[in-house]
Formats: C-alpha cells, sequence, structure tokens
C-alpha cells in the first residue's frame, strides 16, 4: 500500500516507518517538525514527506494515497494541560479534518492511535476491556475520545477507521522521549543513582514497547475489513500491566547500583488501571507483544550508555514541554506552536 504517516519524525512514527517500509509498504511522511531534532545515536533515514502542520493539510496530501496510519499529536498530559485549547485544536479538531479529507480522497484504512488512557480511573481489580466505560480524566485522553466518536461517525463501506489503544509507550527510539515514565526511570537511574517516583507508586499502567506499537499497525493495516472495521483495540500485553512501584523495582534491576526512591509528593495519581488486550489478539491471530518491562529496561540502559545521555538532553532535548517551551523562547513557534516564518 501507499501509507501516509502523520507523525513520522516522532517517537513511535521514527520506529514504525522502518517497520512498514519492510513489510514492503511505500510510505509518505506528514511533520511539522517540532520534534525532528530530538536524536540520541544515528539519525534515523526519514521516509519522504512535506513538513506540513496537521492543522493545514490539504486534499494534496491525501491524493493517491491507499491508507493513513495518523500518530500526529500533542503527546502528553502534562503539555495537554498546559495548553488545552491546542490540544482540542490539533489532536481533535485536525484529526477529524485529515480524516474527512482522507474519506473524500477514497483512503479505505484509517489507523488512528488512541491510548488506553481514555480509561482514566478505571478502579476495581479487573482488566479493562474495550467496551468499558471512557473516564478521561486529562486533556490529551479527552480529544481521544472525542476523535474516535468522530471517526466512528465517518465509517461507510468504503472508508474503515481502526482505533489503537496504545498503553504506555517505552523503549529505545532514534528520537527519544523521556518524559514517559520507563523512559524517565532509566534516564534518571543511570544520572543519578536513585529509580525516582514521585507518585506513591500505586497506580498501575500498561505498559507497550515501541516496536510492539509499530509491529501491532503493520498486522492492523492489512488485517480483513472485517476483523478491524470501527473497532477500538487494546494494544499491549497483560504481563506489562505493572504498578509504578513495579516498574521502577524492574529499573533498578536493570541500572546496577541505582536504587529506588519513591517521595509520594505528588499522592496517588488518579489514572490507574490495567488492561485486557485479548480482542487484538483475537482478530490478527499470530500476533502478541514481544518485549517486557524489563528488557526495555535493559534496552534502554545500553543505548542511553552506548549514546553519552546527558543529564542536559534529558531534562530538555528529550522532554517534549521543554523543547516547545525553549522553542516559544527562541521565538521559533508562535503561541499556536507553529513555525515562524
Amino acid at each position: 500500500m501507499r501509507v501516509l504517516l502523520t507523525g513520522h519524525q516522532g517517537y513511535l512514527g521514527t520506529v514504525m516507518a522502518p517497520v512498514l517500509t519492510a513489510a514492503g509498504h511505500e510510505v509518505v511522511g506528514l511533520d511539522a517538525g517540532l520534534f525532528a531534532d530530538c536524536v540520541l545515536g544515528p539519525p534515523p533515514a526519514d521516509p519522504p514527506g512535506p513538513r506540513a502542520d496537521l492543522r493545514d493539510v490539504t486534499a494534496e496530501h491525501v491524493a493517491g494515497v491507499d491508507a493513513v496510519i495518523h500518530l500526529a499529536a500533542l503527546s502528553n498530559d502534562p503539555l495537554g494541560s498546559l495548553a488545552p485549547e491546542l490540544t482540542y485544536d490539533i489532536n481533535h479538531h485536525a484529526s477529524v479534518r485529515l480524516a474527512r479529507l482522507a474519506r473524500e480522497a477514497g483512503v479505505r484504512r484509517f489507523l488512528y492511535a488512541s491510548t488506553c488512557s481514555v480509561y482514566g480511573a478505571a478502579g476495581g481489580d479487573d482488566l479493562v476491556a474495550e467496551d468499558a466505560p471512557l473516564r478521561p480524566v486529562t486533556p490529551y485522553a479527552e480529544s481521544k475520545v472525542r476523535v474516535e466518536d468522530d471517526l466512528h461517525a465517518l465509517c461507510d463501506g468504503d472508508f474503515s477507521p481502526v482505533f489503537m489503544r496504545n498503553a504506555t509507550a517505552f523503549g529505545y527510539s532514534p528520537r527519544l522521549r523521556a518524559d514517559i515514565v520507563l523512559n524517565n526511570l532509566v534516564g534518571h537511574a543511570l544520572l543519578s543513582g536513585e529509580v525516582l517516583v514521585l507518585s506513591d507508586g500505586t497506580p498501575w499502567r500498561p505498559l507497550v514497547h515501541a516496536a510492539d506499537i509499530a509491529r501491532a499497525f503493520a498486522a492492523a493495516l492489512v488485517a480483513p475489513r472485517e476483523s478491524v472495521h470501527d473497532r477500538a483495540f487494546n494494544i499491549g500485553s497483560e504481563i506489562n500491566n505493572v504498578t509504578v512501584a513495579e516498574i521502577a523495582e524492574q529499573v533498578a534491576e536493570a541500572v546496577s547500583g541505582s536504587k529506588v526512591v519513591i517521595t509520594g509528593e505528588t499522592g496517588a495519581d488518579p489514572r490507574s488501571y490495567r488492561v485486557d488486550f485479548s480482542r487484538f489478539r483475537a482478530a490478527v491471530p499470530g500476533f502478541d507483544c514481544e518485549w517486557t518491562v524489563k528488557q526495555g529496561a535493559l534496552e534502554l540502559a545500553d543505548n542511553y550508555r552506548k549514546y553519552g545521555l546527558t543529564r542536559e538532553d534529558f531534562e530538555r532535548r528529550f522532554t517534549r514541554l521543554a523543547v516547545l517551551r525553549a522553542a516559544s523562547d527562541a521565538g521559533a513557534v508562535d503561541d499556536t506552536l507553529r513555525w515562524r516564518r
């Protein structure tokens, strides 16, 4: 297929593009480039594609495309809470506009990167499946729920949206993020000797490696229509349903000489849930995640050492909020996060 991959210069997109290419697809990228320079290690070989803001997508961008994989978004909860109006403008309105243009252009499959955080404070001991009530507690998660609803209204006999509710990502990517839980804890352990947990450590988190997310999207792209059409899928593995305290302990095992420090200063995080991932395995036989949290911690530690992660990089270059603040302070972007010309 000819696949438009939005967010191809992001943390997940940089991992996904080569997976799609290796599967035989022609990949075209589209990215605003806000995080294109967040590189740790050799510069990645990006697929061709324009530097374009998601809010400025036109029919030309989706012409001749067979499928869209839509990753581009303002992609973490602190950022969404800082500027909720931008989160809704980009993550919700621009995403639905892209889907409408894609449908009009004859795109048949639209894979949307949603999130397991739509379940919010699920509570209880039961695993959360896709038909559970959605209780988003942040603008980021709320924007994902709104897009799912609007894409459902757009689906028809030709246009087939699929909602990929990813667990919290982890693992090495050439374009690193240090502001997601496992990546952050490993970095802090290496740089300070402490696995620093600011919450009380009790919330449950479902985790999934970036490479497993990429494999899941590649599988959904070619799955029979009747298996995936207009359906939501949790993407991850039950083995990686872990508490934040358990994540910290596995990081301490992976980073020799480090110790777990749970301060509890931010209290109990309201986002706590364990997730059932069986629906996607049933819809796409043969698929299962390959990475555990422990393996991911070891991989991250190895690459952080190999490529010389510094505290400056960790706190500024690989933290989304810090990158955008620096671009704004330098006058490179305006108040709407558009590049100044």
